[in-house]
Parts: C-alpha cells; structure tokens; sequence
C-alpha cells in the first residue's frame, strides 16, 4: 500500500478554501471515482483502492491518501495530478 502525504501553503480564507476543495473533490470524483464527504474541516475521499483525507488548516491544506494495490503502481501519476490541481486552485 503506498501514502501520498501533502502540505501546500494558500492565502486563501475558509470560505475559498472550502470552494477550492470541493473543486478538488469534483476532479477527484471525475477521474478516480472517488465518493467524498465532509467531516469538519477536512473532506474525506474513498473508492475501492483508495482512501484519504484533504484536511483544512489555517494557511495550509493537507492531504492524506492511501493507494491500494491497483494505485500504487500510479502513485507517482496520482501524486503529480494531486499537486497540479493544488497549484492551479491555490
């Protein structure tokens, strides 16, 4: 099983942030078919394969994700994916 572990700065406030997310979770949801939900401050994301979480804190997300057998072998592509969309929408 592979993690993806992420922090990535943003100068957004909790509103924004929250919008930027669930932009986030749509794209997740579109290309891996994820189901998310939220839990606080952090959205939680799962399919078969895959479970994580994109937590809110202030200034800076964090994204917990493990890959089961089929998505380890794309952990690089996945990661790369993740940290693109991070930098468009933050």
């Amino acid at each position: 099983m592979a993690h993806i572990h992420l922090r990535h700065a943003h100068p957004l406030d909790d509103a924004k942030a929250r919008k930027a997310i669930d932009e986030i979770a749509k794209k997740l949801s579109e290309k891996l078919g994820v189901v998310t939900q939220w839990e606080g401050n952090a959205l939680n994301f799962q399919r078969t394969g895959v479970q994580g979480k994109i937590t809110m804190h202030p200034g800076e997300l964090e994204i917990d994700a493990k890959l089961g057998m089929l998505f380890s072998a794309m952990k690089g592509t996945v990661e790369s994916e993740l940290k693109r969309i991070l930098k468009d929408k933050f």
